[in-house]
């Protein structure tokens, strides 16, 4: 169905700045961000942290921040599974071409429009809340300025695929092999410079964005609490019945031997035990 609008990439011819951009510039990312986090974690580690400012607003950020995150994890599920699994194998285990553009534009779209109403959420409850407002810094206006700037054109390239129809643009025959490309240090930079200029666009802010992502507050993305996950439960109070039917004092009975009401309550010290009696 799809049909890439490009030349073939064997036609195109590659100028110096292509290598510079699809052949050298992504290395230079990976570099800062690696460096860059190195860094951070070392010499910054009281300052890699969200700056939460839930106590200021939560009304607004309980709606903004998980429709943000979800979606944005998504979005992260869509790219990942554009651009590292071949289109071969795709169409190995009987998935048509029809059926996966369907399904990418469709989730797509969706996952793009949930992040970028979540960031506009996030962006106008900073802006309106007094005490959030002040706490905001230039590097924090900065990132909400090319990670905005990132999704927009994302959910532009996904838009414009929906409405090219069947002569939309295939970036599984042009982005995708360039991105596995780099992994094995040999850019093919003939198959990114064949692809359209919304997509060369979204590639270089989204770069953008990862090179400043050590010095924002995007950093706590890398230290995500997933043990949490899996760590075992705390006991904060006990739910055990009198013995009985006498009066249980660690339950929170009565003085006249009349047992409460059965509920939550205070698990019992040795201390407090004894001082009780």
């Amino acid at each position: 169905m799809l049909v890439s609008e490009a030349e073939p990439a064997s036609a195109v011819d590659i100028s110096a700045l292509d290598i510079v951009l699809w052949g050298v510039l992504p290395y230079v990312m990976a570099v800062v961000l690696v460096g860059g986090l190195v860094w951070r974690y070392k010499y910054d580690q009281f300052g890699w942290t969200t700056r939460s400012s839930q106590l200021y607003e939560s009304k607004l950020l309980r709606i903004a921040s998980p429709l943000f995150h979800f979606g944005l994890l998504a979005v992260i599920a869509g790219h990942f599974f554009g651009l590292v699994i071949p289109m071969a194998w795709t169409q190995a285990v009987g998935m048509s071409q029809d059926f996966y553009h369907f399904n990418a534009l469709f989730v797509g779209g969706i996952a793009g429009v949930g992040t970028l109403g979540g960031i506009i959420l996030l962006i106008y409850r900073r802006r309106t809340t007094g005490p959030v407002f002040m706490a905001t810094t230039r590097n924090d206006k900065a990132m909400y300025v090319v990670l905005t700037a990132a999704i927009v054109f994302g959910l532009w390239t996904t838009l414009a695929s929906v409405f090219e129809g069947e002569h939309g643009h295939n970036y599984r025959e042009t982005v995708a092999p360039w991105f596995r490309s780099l992994y094995v240090f040999q850019p093919d930079i003939t198959a990114m410079a064949a692809a359209p200029f919304s997509f060369h666009l979204h590639t270089l802010v989204g770069m953008a964005l990862f090179v400043i992502w050590p010095f924002t507050r995007l950093v706590h993305a890398f230290t995500a609490p997933l043990h949490y996950l899996f760590r075992p439960y705390i006991v904060y109070r006990s739910r055990d019945r009198a013995v009985g039917g006498a009066p249980d004092r660690s339950a929170g009975s009565t003085t006249s031997g009349v047992p409460a009401r059965r509920g939550w309550s205070a698990v019992g010290t040795r201390d407090r035990d004894t001082k009780n009696r």
